[in-house]
């Protein structure tokens, strides 16, 4: 015989019942929250200085002289030691190719300043991984130990206008002035002593020059129409893009 829903509904427990047997309802625990759009989400940098980002590079024009820094990893002796440069001077020398060059460049403790020219893109990226690689390679002989050298990517920056380009070789050539505090003058671990450019001459050295001419026309004559010849006084600033450039005119 079938019971009734009044006699079902009137067995089944209410919440007073419930609450004199001592049962309790549980709440489920809320859900946990990694990354998203907060703060402090993310993967977390484990250098001190990021790696520039693995992003294609912006074209490059063959007209463009490019400024390029490569920097050490941690524990690498300084470059600037009479034993390092020397490698590393000859390994730039060693790196030029018929459609990539060295125009000028200056070792400071840690990292190298290169402003380089590439007739075309793929010459330019290949040339300075060319380069990277046989640098490291000379650093390592010579500071008797194995492993990488570069703690990341090589950083680059056109040189598009005069304005640039002139910002550009005092930041490469004067750098030691900004890390170093150095005095007014040619910084020897730099091709300073080569460039002929200066405001004031100076005395060019009898070995060749490490660096190959420059032939583009804002790292030959251009640059000069933005200030004229470098001073030894001059102290380096970050090269930025023209006013007229950013606004994207």
């Amino acid at each position: 015989m079938f019971r009734s829903r009044r006699n079902l509904a009137s067995r089944r427990p209410t919440s007073r019942s419930m609450r004199r047997r001592g049962s309790i309802q549980l709440e489920l625990p809320a859900p946990a929250r990694w990354g998203g759009a907060r703060a402090g989400a993310g993967r977390k940098l484990v250098a001190a200085r990021p790696s520039p980002p693995h992003r294609p590079r912006a074209p490059h024009v063959a007209r463009w002289p490019v400024h390029v820094a490569l920097r050490t990893r941690d524990g690498i002796p300084s470059l600037r030691s009479t034993r390092l440069f020397s490698s590393l001077r000859a390994s730039l020398a060693a790196s030029h190719k018929a459609a990539f060059r060295v125009v000028h460049f200056s070792v400071q403790s840690d990292h190298v300043h290169l402003v380089v020219e590439g007739d075309a893109p793929a010459a330019l990226v290949r040339g300075v991984q060319g380069l990277a690689g046989r640098c490291a390679k000379a650093i390592n002989r010579a500071a008797a130990r194995r492993g990488r050298v570069w703690s990341s990517r090589f950083h680059s920056h056109a040189l598009r206008t005069p304005t640039e380009t002139r910002r550009g070789l005092v930041y490469v050539l004067l750098n030691f002035r900004k890390h170093l505090r150095a005095s007014p003058g040619v910084d020897p671990r730099s091709s300073g002593p080569w460039f002929g450019g200066w405001r004031t001459s100076a005395p060019t050295p009898r070995d060749g020059a490490p660096v190959a001419p420059p032939r583009t026309w804002l790292a030959t004559v251009g640059w000069r129409r933005a200030g004229g010849a470098i001073g030894f006084d001059e102290r380096p600033t970050p090269a930025r893009a023209s006013p007229n450039r950013r606004a994207g005119r």
